[in-house]
């Protein structure tokens, strides 16, 4: 995907680290005035049936920091449009009320782009808008519309946002304070992939990559309950981005919503974040368990090792994640678990990884280590719930951020 940037004008044990980060030459931090990733949000996809795109609406999604600032920048995509899309007009706010679309008074601030109010995004591509000025708080909700005036062929989102968001089909109402115009919801996030913030005093971001259960799925929504989330809880001083995409594969692009395999979006979706540190990765179960099942051990491990290549050649540190239990989820047979065991085995004892974060070990039922503890269960024995993201944070150590 192509990325145009516009210049701004004015179970904490389970954490291991092995040989890998000893030898592994890592740049200083960046300086804390520098910009930092506060949120992001992969794109996964063009919604279904948006052929003619969003003609009229103005779309205000709602978005939730991990660390503050006093400035701040948005991205926008058109990576899996077909055709240019026109964004008349944008803007940032600070929510004034979770659950609404009202913004803080006087903390609406209209995005430009070279000092224009409009943009137009070739196909495939994304744009940075300039920094705005605006004191934003951490761990807190902000308002990033879009009003696009014509007609623009598929648009892009990020279907599990866990998120309720606001749009009206009534024209262009991106630099409304109160909420009244957005009179319909959705459950997913359009167009705004990444939110920087500068003078945040943090000392760079992490990356989460992964799928549904770095998305969040199973968590309550718009509560900000995924196991990222809860990360950013406790380190205050890294800026989070969650780059995880439901349904998404190691190595198999999925349907619809499901986006590329990690392999492929690994550059839009980890080395072009800002200022990243540090890159946590929970993937490879959807190979497991998807079908066509991946029961080859060593194909999963083989991205694996690409992944970490490509992180360590940009100065990136990695910690490795282990897969969580899914005993009882509807396809589960020994076949697939011991294809999952040997991934774990590899993740912990091969080195590869700078660390490993034993999300297994964190989750699992002590009576039963194949299955999820119970009260950690979203229910379906897949995905956990708000209290076992909050063990799978809990089982990260800060002090190797």
């Amino acid at each position: 995907m192509r990325k145009i940037r516009v210049v701004a004008l004015g179970v904490s044990a389970a954490v291991v680290f092995t040989a890998a980060q000893a030898s592994a030459q890592f740049p200083a931090p960046p300086d804390p005035g520098a910009w930092v990733g506060t949120w992001g949000a992969s794109a996964a996809g063009p919604v279904p049936g948006t052929d003619n795109g969003y003609p009229n609406f103005s779309i205000r999604n709602v978005v939730h920091t991990s660390v503050g600032g006093r400035s701040a920048r948005v991205t926008l995509s058109n990576a899996f449009g077909n055709a240019p899309l026109v964004v008349g007009h944008s803007s940032v706010a600070v929510s004034a009320k979770a659950g609404t679309a009202d913004a803080k008074p006087g903390s609406v601030k209209e995005l430009t782009f070279g000092k224009r109010a409009s943009v137009t995004i070739p196909a495939g591509a994304e744009v940075q808008s300039d920094s705005v000025d605006l004191a934003i708080p951490a761990d807190s909700d902000l308002l990033v519309t879009t009003y696009v005036p014509t007609p623009s062929g598929p648009v892009t989102y990020h279907p599990a946002a866990s998120q309720t968001s606001f749009f009206t089909r009534d024209g262009d109402h991106a630099l409304d304070t109160a909420g009244a115009a957005y009179t319909e919801t959705t459950a997913v996030w359009h167009y705004v992939t990444g939110v920087d913030v500068r003078g945040s005093g943090a000392r760079g971001s992490v990356v989460t990559l992964g799928d549904s259960i770095t998305d969040g799925v199973g968590s309550t929504g718009s509560t900000n309950r995924r196991w990222p989330d809860y990360l950013a809880d406790r380190t205050k001083t890294f800026g989070v981005v969650n780059s995880g995409i439901s349904a998404n594969r190691l190595l198999l692009g999925g349907p619809g919503g499901a986006g590329r395999n990690a392999l492929a979006r690994f550059n839009d979706d980890v080395l072009t974040k800002t200022s990243v540190r540090t890159l946590i990765v929970l993937e490879g179960i959807n190979d497991i368990q998807q079908d066509p099942h991946q029961t080859d051990p060593a194909a999963i491990t083989a991205a694996y090792e690409q992944l970490v290549a490509r992180a360590h050649a940009h100065g990136i540190k990695v910690l490795g994640g282990t897969l969580t239990p899914f005993k009882g989820w509807r396809v589960y047979d020994e076949t697939l678990e011991a294809t999952r065991l040997a991934v774990n085995k590899f993740i912990r004892t091969s080195g590869v990884f700078d660390g490993v974060v034993d999300f297994d070990a964190a989750i699992r039922d002590p009576q039963d280590p194949l299955k999820m503890r119970a009260q950690f269960d979203s229910g379906d024995h897949l995905h956990p719930g708000d209290a076992g993201y909050r063990a799978m944070a809990e089982a990260v150590d800060l002090a190797r951020l």
